[in-house]
This record gives C-alpha cells, sequence and structure tokens, in this order.
C-alpha cells in the first residue's frame, strides 16, 4: 500500500498543532519536514526546536528532509529532536557514504536525495547503503509547484535498479502530487508520496488520504 507523507511546508503555521493532529486523524501514514537553509535552496524554513516540539505532539514518524549545506553540523540535533527519518542530498554532501554511515550507526533510517537534474544512475554506488531514496519532482525550495513528467521516468528507473539489485530500498517522491497524479507516480514505482499543498490546501484531508489511496490501488490492482 501507498504511504502518504504530508509535508508542512505547505500547513497553516498559525496552527501547526492542530494540522499535524488532523493529518494524523486523516490516515497520513508520516510527516514530512522540510529543513531549507537559504543556501542550498532559496528559502528558510524551520530548525530542530520545532522538530522536537512536533515529536511531542504526534504518534506518526517524522520524515525529515534536509535541505542544507554542509549538514553533518545538525544531525545529532535532528536526530535528538525525533527524527525516524533523516534525508541528504546527494548534490550537497561531500562525504556521502560517511553521513549515511554516520546516521544509520544512531539507529535512524537514512535517506538521499536527487534534484531534478540529477540522474538515477548517480545513485549506483551508494542505493544499497540507504532506506529510501528522495526523488525531487520539482526544484526544491517551496511548495506548490508542477509535477515534472519526466519524473516518471526517473521513478521507474529507480525501480528497476532496486529490483536488479534485490534492495528493500523505498521510493520516495516529492514535489507536485496531487491526487489526480498519485496513481501514475505510484505505478512508477513510488512507496511514498509526499503532499503538501494538494493534502493541506484541501478541503478535507480524510476524504484526500481516501482519494488517492483508491486511485494507486485502482491503478496496481
Amino acid at each position: 500500500m501507498v504511504s502518504i507523507a504530508p509535508s508542512i511546508l505547505s500547513a497553516d503555521f498559525m496552527n501547526l498543532g492542530k494540522e499535524i493532529r488532523d493529518a494524523e486523524k486523516a490516515g497520513a501514514d508520516m510527516i514530512h519536514v522540510d529543513v531549507m537553509d537559504g543556501h542550498f535552496v532559496p528559502n528558510l524554513t524551520i530548525g530542530h526546536f520545532i522538530v522536537k516540539q512536533i515529536k511531542s505532539i504526534t504518534e506518526l514518524p517524522l520524515d525529515v528532509h534536509l535541505m542544507i549545506e554542509k549538514a553533518d553540523r545538525f544531525f545529532d540535533d535532528f536526530i535528538k529532536a525525533g527524527a525516524s527519518v533523516l534525508t541528504v542530498h546527494f548534490e550537497s554532501e561531500r562525504h556521502l557514504h560517511r553521513s549515511i554511515r554516520y546516521i544509520k550507526d544512531k539507529g535512524v533510517k537514512a535517506g538521499v536525495s536527487i534534484n531534478p537534474a540529477t540522474p538515477v544512475n548517480a545513485l549506483y554506488s551508494i542505493i544499497h547503503e540507504v532506506d529510501l531514496v528522495l526523488l525531487m519532482s520539482v526544484n526544491p525550495g517551496f511548495g506548490g509547484q508542477t509535477f515534472i513528467t519526466h519524473s516518471l521516468e526517473k521513478i521507474a528507473g529507480l525501480r528497476t535498479m532496486i529490483a536488479e539489485r534485490e534492495l528493500n530500498t523505498l521510493i520516495e517522491v516529492d514535489g507536485g502530487v496531487k491526487v489526480n497524479n498519485a496513481a501514475k507516480v505510484h505505478a512508477a514505482g513510488a512507496d511514498i508520496l509526499v503532499m503538501g499543498s494538494a493534502f493541506f490546501k484541501s478541503e478535507d484531508y480524510k476524504e484526500t488520504v481516501k482519494e488517492v489511496r483508491g486511485s494507486c490501488e485502482q491503478k496496481v490492482g
């Protein structure tokens, strides 16, 4: 079954606690937290202290996506704050293998993310080390962008690589995922769908989860 990870980047921060609780009640599988530094991406978001507060109000796993430079400086902070998954960018980590091993040695699941212009085969030498690959289907930095259709080919290519090497690596897709394209993204090979504005701007979170799951099951069933 496909997993749904609402991204709080699109939530109402004046009512963040309620937004997260409502997402949990609606049937979300995890909470996606985008951390941006204004350098690796042209935006600033939240720090580990907010992650700690989120952890205190939800039982859902926290899927923390570090879109920051020199991310290793902050691994311990986010791990202590309660991250269940810590994902770093292929493009930002000079010593990616070391970073992945450090995260996993701390008992946290480790992910690697690639931007739209980064080819899937760039991950060949690290994919066996990670728990998930987060494929960006928009250019990172802002919510509400349109899904890049070429991403479907990248997802399928990544799925083939994982299958050929008999790995259990999960595929997560972030950017422009909506009710009307979720089934295509899942059918291409995605295990986890990150939904930002399509989730938090919808009128009924529970109905959105139901529609996405229904469309994915119908597509692959």
